[in-house]
């Protein structure tokens, strides 16, 4: 191969990989030779994942699989863990990707389902996930786990409250198992992504006067591709060579937190 792949024979599930973010770092991973897990709800999404990796990067070694999977469900949370340590012996690197999409209201308008459906995906998806991960880790005295979360949860950003909080929970629930199992060779660390996703194209079709200009806005003024930009920092939290970087959050956003983003949505009274 003429190259040492970073994360070789290493057994990676990334949530929400059917699209995206989730999808970008998956094909990162498989480009460094590692065997991952497509988790996803949509068989049509995860299968079309599983098919590109394997075309693109069969020769590096790289596997993928898909397993269905509902992260606002914990046993369907659970069965995925255990599928992967089934199939694969155990599980190396958990990326917490999969959130909700869509979905914008006043503080003062904004519902109890909108809110706990999001925390059931971005809070208790990724906690019944590290919590089913972590004994695997720790019995190989090894073990990554990233977790993505958004400037939108730091900086606050308006209309947004069931997705801040929840991005914001989980971040502070990344950080807490960086403190408890940094002892088992274990590291935990924060993700956050500008990127070319789904819901961006979709913003900018609601508003792409405000989507331009965030983007100009950007130190590096343009938005992040999945897997050339946000997947090779993915790669190096996952690999050996993070092994002294824990409990960080890194903004993986073309510089757009240094100053904040025009984020000017208005939503009326």
């Amino acid at each position: 191969m003429g190259q040492t792949l970073k994360l070789r024979d290493r057994i990676a599930i990334v949530t929400g990989a059917g699209q995206g973010v989730g999808l970008g770092v998956a094909r990162a991973f498989a480009a460094e030779g590692a065997h991952v897990v497509i988790a996803n709800r949509s068989a049509e999404k995860g299968e079309a994942a599983v098919a590109g990796i394997e075309r693109d990067f069969a020769g590096r070694g790289a596997s993928a699989r898909y397993v269905g999977t509902d992260v606002s469900q914990k046993e369907s949370v659970i069965a995925l863990v255990d599928e992967t340590v089934r199939a694969n012996g155990r599980v190396d690197v958990l990326v917490n990707n999969a959130t909700p999409t869509g979905g914008t209201a006043r503080l003062e308008y904004m519902t109890d389902e909108a809110m706990h459906d999001h925390m059931d995906v971005n809070y208790f998806g990724c906690f019944w996930a590290m919590q089913a991960a972590f004994p695997h880790m720790k019995a190989g005295g090894w073990g990554r786990i990233i977790t993505m979360c958004s400037l939108n949860g730091i900086n606050a950003h308006r209309y947004s409250a069931m997705y801040n909080g929840s991005k914001e929970g989980v971040r502070a629930l990344t950080r807490t198992a960086a403190v408890e199992w940094g002892r088992y060779g274990i590291t935990a660390n924060i993700l956050c992504p500008f990127a070319a996703t789904p819901s961006w194209e979709g913003f900018k079709k609601f508003d792409a006067e405000a989507a331009h200009s965030i983007e100009l806005g950007n130190p590096i003024p343009h938005v992040g591709d999945c897997e050339s930009e946000i997947g090779p920092v993915a790669v190096f939290l996952a690999c050996d060579d993070s092994r002294y970087v824990t409990g960080n959050t890194i903004h993986v956003d073309g510089g757009g937190h240094i100053n904040g983003v025009a984020w000017k949505l208005e939503l009326p009274e």
